[in-house]
C-alpha cells in the first residue's frame, strides 16, 4: 500500500476515535417471517479487487460492484427473496491478507469505521434496520486484536466479529499465525467476555502453500476444494489444542455447512481420539464441541440432503441460513429455502434454520 494512503487512513482512523461514539444498540427489520444472513460479504476500494470467480451469468465487474454496495442492488434482492437482516463482513482475506502488523492493525480500524458509518448514517439511506456487522481483525497481536474487538461490539454496535482463516505475516508472507496456540488465549479471554461469536472464513492460501499443493491441479484453489481443506484444519486446531476447552463459553461460526467436518464426524473423532497417548490436550472430542460451541450455516452450500445428514449428525439447532453473497446469489438461496419448505422441514424448523438459531445468537431481541 502507497505510503501516503497508509498516512491517510491512520489519519482518518484517528479522527474517527476522537469522536464521542455511543455504544449502538440493533434495531432491527423484523417482519416475523424474513431470514437472517450471517456470511455475507462487503468491501472497500483501498483493499483491492476481488480475483474470485462470479457467480454463473455474471461478470467480475458485476461481482465488484456487489462487493462495494450495500443500499442499491443488495437491498433490491434483499427485498426480493425475503431476507430481513444481513450480518455484513469484509470480503476474504481482508486483513489476514496483510502482512506488515502496522498496516493490518490501522487498515481493520479503517474497514471496521467505515462499515459502521455506511450502515449507521441516515444519509446513507440505513434508516430501516437491515445490516448488522462483524469486525474485521488484524491477529497479527492477540492484545490489539482484542482491543479493536471490545471497540467495535461496545461503540459500533457490532455482533461479532469474522477472521479470513490464518493470519500472513512476515517478509515474504511465509509465516503464519493460527489461533489456536495459548498466546491468543487473551483475545478468546475478551470474545467470551463480551459473549460474541467468531465467525472462521475461508481465504485463498499464501504463495508457498499453493505452489506446492495446487500447482498440478489448479482448478481446486478456492471454494471448491483448497477453502475447506485449510479453514477445516483451522477449526480442528481449536478442538485439539484445548481452546474451547479453556473458553467453555466461546462461540464460534463456521460456514459452508462447517467446512465438510460434520460430514465426516465419526472417523474425525475415532482417529483424533488416537492422538491423546501423544499428549495431545483436548478433553473431549470433535463432534461435543458442535453440541456446545460450534454453529455452522448454509453458505454457498444449497443441498437439501446435506442439510438433513448434518441435521442427524449435530441438530438443527446448530444450523442457521446463510448465503454468501455476492458469491452466490440470493435467488439460488431462496430456491434452496423453497425447497426445503416443501420437502424437509417443518414450518417450525424452517424458521428456527432462517431466523430463530441467529436471533438468539446473536442476541438481537435482547
Amino acid at each position: 500500500m502507497p505510503p501516503l494512503q497508509v498516512v491517510f487512513i491512520a489519519a482518518m482512523n484517528l479522527l474517527f476515535l476522537n469522536q464521542h461514539v455511543e455504544a449502538r444498540r440493533i434495531h432491527w427489520h423484523d417482519t416475523g417471517n424474513g431470514s437472517i444472513a450471517l456470511e455475507e460479504a462487503w468491501s472497500i476500494p483501498e483493499l483491492g479487487l476481488s480475483t474470485a470467480a462470479p457467480p454463473l451469468g455474471q461478470t467480475s465487474a458485476e461481482l465488484n460492484a456487489n462487493l462495494l454496495d450495500i443500499f442499491d442492488q443488495r437491498l433490491a434482492h434483499m427485498d426480493a427473496t425475503g431476507v430481513d437482516f444481513m450480518v455484513l463482513s469484509c470480503a476474504s482475506p481482508c486483513i489476514q491478507g496483510i502482512s506488515d502488523p502496522a498496516t493490518a492493525e490501522s487498515m481493520a480500524i479503517h474497514v471496521n469505521n467505515e462499515l459502521a458509518a455506511q450502515i449507521s448514517s441516515p444519509s446513507a439511506g440505513n434508516n430501516t434496520g437491515r445490516f448488522g456487522a462483524f469486525a474485521a481483525l488484524s491477529m497479527h497481536n492477540a492484545s490489539a486484536a482484542a482491543v479493536e474487538l471490545k471497540r467495535t461490539v461496545q461503540q459500533l454496535g457490532f455482533l461479532g466479529a469474522l477472521v479470513n482463516d490464518y493470519q500472513q505475516s512476515g517478509k515474504n508472507n511465509d509465516t503464519l499465525f493460527f489461533y489456536d496456540q495459548p498466546e491468543y488465549d487473551i483475545f478468546w479471554s475478551t470474545v467470551t467476555e463480551l459473549d460474541v461469536p467468531v465467525y472462521f472464513h475461508p481465504r485463498v492460501n499464501v504463495a508457498p502453500i499453493s505452489t506446492l499443493l495446487y500447482t498440478q491441479a489448479p482448478w481446486l484453489r478456492g471454494a471448491g476444494q483448497e477453502f475447506a481443506v485449510t479453514l477445516s484444519n483451522h477449526v480442528l486446531g481449536l478442538c485439539t489444542n484445548g481452546v474451547f476447552d479453556r473458553f467453555p463459553s466461546l462461540k464460534v461460526i463456521v460456514g459452508h455447512m462447517g467446512e465438510r467436518i460434520p460430514s465426516d464426524l465419526d472417523r474425525i473423532d475415532k482417529e483424533i481420539a488416537r492422538q491423546k497417548v501423544l499428549g495431545m490436550p483436548m478433553l473431549r472430542n470433535v463432534s461435543s464441541y458442535f453440541t456446545t460451541n460450534i454453529w455452522t450455516t448454509s453458505s454457498g452450500s444449497f443441498s437439501t440432503a446435506l442439510l438433513e445428514y448434518h441435521q442427524q449428525e449435530i441438530g438443527l439447532d446448530r444450523i442457521m441460513y446463510s448465503i454468501d453473497y455476492p458469491f452466490e446469489t440470493m435467488e439460488d438461496g431462496e430456491v434452496f429455502l423453497d425447497e426445503l419448505e416443501e420437502e424437509v422441514l417443518t414450518e417450525k424448523e424452517l424458521k428456527q434454520f432462517t431466523r430463530e438459531t441467529a436471533i438468539a445468537l446473536l442476541k438481537l431481541n435482547e
